[in-house]
């Protein structure tokens, strides 16, 4: 089999077109997600310890000498990010648990048990009539 077709068959392959839709989706996602963090709860968030910009919350390891920038450790974006992550990690939760729940509604069903062969049918009246 040449390259390509083996190439073809693996992309065809229905695992691997859900994955490559999982994964475009969870990059749209996650930039909602990045959008909400640092536009809609950091603000309100930094108005309430007092005007903090988290983005901005550095601590300076070396200041900027003439021409060369100041080395920073930029720990305000780490904790934004964190933040990104939490939310997204929960959400992919309760994604993840609803799916779940609806899964064990449908295997909570149970079949019916199967009826017994006819030799087992045989064998009980043959017990019974010992029984006896």
């Amino acid at each position: 089999m040449s390259l390509i077709k083996e190439f073809k068959q693996f992309a065809m392959r229905g695992n691997v077109i859900d994955l490559a839709v999982a994964v475009v989706i969870g990059g749209a996602f996650g930039k909602i997600v990045a959008s909400f963090v640092s536009d809609v709860l950091m603000p309100p968030l930094g108005l309430l310890l007092g005007g903090v910009n988290f983005t901005e919350l550095v601590v300076v390891l070396k200041e900027a000498v003439g021409e060369a920038e100041a080395v920073t450790l930029n720990y305000g974006a780490f904790v934004q990010n964190v933040v990104d992550f939490v939310i997204i990690a929960f959400t992919i939760f309760m994604v993840i648990k609803g799916i779940n729940s609806m899964k064990k509604k449908e295997e909570a069903a149970p079949a019916a048990p199967p009826e017994p062969s006819k030799e087992e049918q045989l064998l009980t009246e043959i017990r019974d009539l010992l029984k006896k």
